[in-house]
């Protein structure tokens, strides 16, 4: 027998419908009741038409440092999927090498 999994977006929005306030849950997150988050993005591939949709929301108190280290972690987070998917350790390398020098780029790890 096949399980469903529902996951849950709830997205507040200010007068000028940009995020205030992220929430998600999903039933098998570890955890119960809504949990917040300050950046969102979601990719999806349709079959159909061949192209990926997305919808990427922040709210305005991310900091300029937290979504710098938000990417950071979205390059590697690729690069470790692209590695599962599809057996390629090589080409999922340029992902960890291109998250490497966007750190160094952005002076992601610069003592200050």
């Amino acid at each position: 027998m096949s399980k469903k999994s529902e996951i849950k977006l709830l997205i507040h929005l200010d007068d000028k419908k940009m995020p205030e306030k992220i929430e998600w849950q999903a039933d098998d997150a570890g955890f119960t009741g809504m949990k917040e988050a300050k950046t969102m993005m979601l990719s999806l591939w349709d079959k159909e038409d061949k192209v990926t949709l997305g919808i990427d929301l922040w709210t305005n108190d991310m900091l300029i440092d937290d979504m710098n280290l938000h990417f950071y972690q979205i390059i590697l987070k690729l690069g470790d999927t692209y590695r599962k998917s599809t057996n390629n350790p090589d080409a999922a390398k340029m992902f960890d090498d291109f998250a490497s020098q966007f750190a160094n780029k952005i002076k992601l790890f610069d003592k200050k």
